[in-house]
């Protein structure tokens, strides 16, 4: 089973102590956001986890505490990084304060474990074409040094965008066109490799390519590790990735992107808050007498795991 600690919420960056916690105590629960009630038990520990994934835009909190994860366990990062400020996320690092961390973490990990990931990409009339362009060259400079390589998608025109980014425009084909024309044009210049995720269309032509971002060639090749073929379903439409197990929980995450998908509002999130117990064995809240709680069956994919030493644990 692959563990995910960011799908849902910035975890690494708001939630670490608990994050650490669950992985000392070697289990944690997870409500289904679907019907509440039902619970789910994951053992978080390596004979039964065959990697940990991780995303976030600020793993500063964490750095200093990372290794009681890494080296117990297969891991896996996705570090997003976009052009935009906190007109649009209100609680990320800047870019320069994001690289360093950025750079730290590779140093930590290794760059072959290390995506960058420039999504969503989306137009406003302060962040256009040319600021991307700009923006991206700037970035890919720095970065492609520390990243095995760079992952971007467009944005999803939500229903909610409506309300939380009015001032969010429209992305014509051929806007889609230039703008992966200006990425692979200058991840080339950089030697960096590139692709999407979750977008419909072949930007082959740009030198983008399109494989999923989690796979099991991926996974196994940075954590030198190998998988069984595994028939999978991906993790949403469109996405050809890995499944994972998400232990983070919707309407939680405080950065206050404008394009969230994962907060109804960034007033939801901050009041939610106050429910959050870093040593509860979950991330809002504790079990309750009335919860339905499964144990989860987590089953393994791999054929051949890496030597990890434990007795020093």
């Amino acid at each position: 089973m692959i563990i995910n600690t960011g799908g849902r919420t910035d975890t690494v960056q708001y939630f670490s102590e608990w994050l650490l916690n669950r992985f000392r105590e070697g289990y944690v629960l997870v409500r289904n956001p679907m019907f509440p009630k039902k619970v789910s038990r994951y053992e978080l520990t390596p004979e039964m986890v065959d990697c940990v994934l991780f995303c976030s835009k600020n793993y500063a909190p964490i750095l200093r505490n990372l290794h009681e994860i890494t080296d117990r366990f297969n891991t896996f990062f996705h570090y997003t990084i976009t052009a935009y400020g906190k007109d649009v996320e209100p609680g990320v690092p800047s870019i320069d304060e994001s690289i360093r961390t950025l750079k730290e973490l590779s140093s930590i990990v290794g760059r072959e474990r290390v995506y960058w990931r420039y999504d969503p990409v989306l137009l406003t009339d302060r962040y256009t074409i040319d600021v991307h362009e700009r923006t991206f060259s700037r970035m890919a400079k720095e970065i492609s040094p520390y990243v095995n390589r760079c992952v971007f998608s467009f944005v999803e025109m939500y229903r909610k965008l409506d309300v939380n980014m009015p001032e969010i425009m429209p992305m014509l084909p051929s806007d889609k066109d230039r703008l992966a024309e200006i990425l692979g044009r200058v991840a080339e210049e950089n030697d960096l490799k590139i692709q999407t995720c979750g977008v419909a269309g072949d930007y082959s032509r740009f030198g983008i390519g399109s494989s999923a971002c989690v796979t099991t060639d991926v996974l196994g090749k940075a954590n030198g590790i190998e998988f069984r073929d595994i028939a999978h379903r991906g993790m949403r439409k469109g996405c050809h990735c890995l499944e994972s197990r998400d232990i983070g929980a919707y309407d939680t995450c405080l950065n206050g992107c404008k394009y969230c998908y994962a907060n109804q509002s960034p007033k939801k999130a901050h009041d939610n808050l106050r429910f959050h117990d870093p040593r509860s064995p979950m991330l809002l809240g504790n079990l309750e007498d009335d919860d339905e709680l499964t144990e989860s069956d987590q089953r393994s994919f791999l054929i051949k795991r890496r030597t990890i030493d434990i007795t020093q644990f």
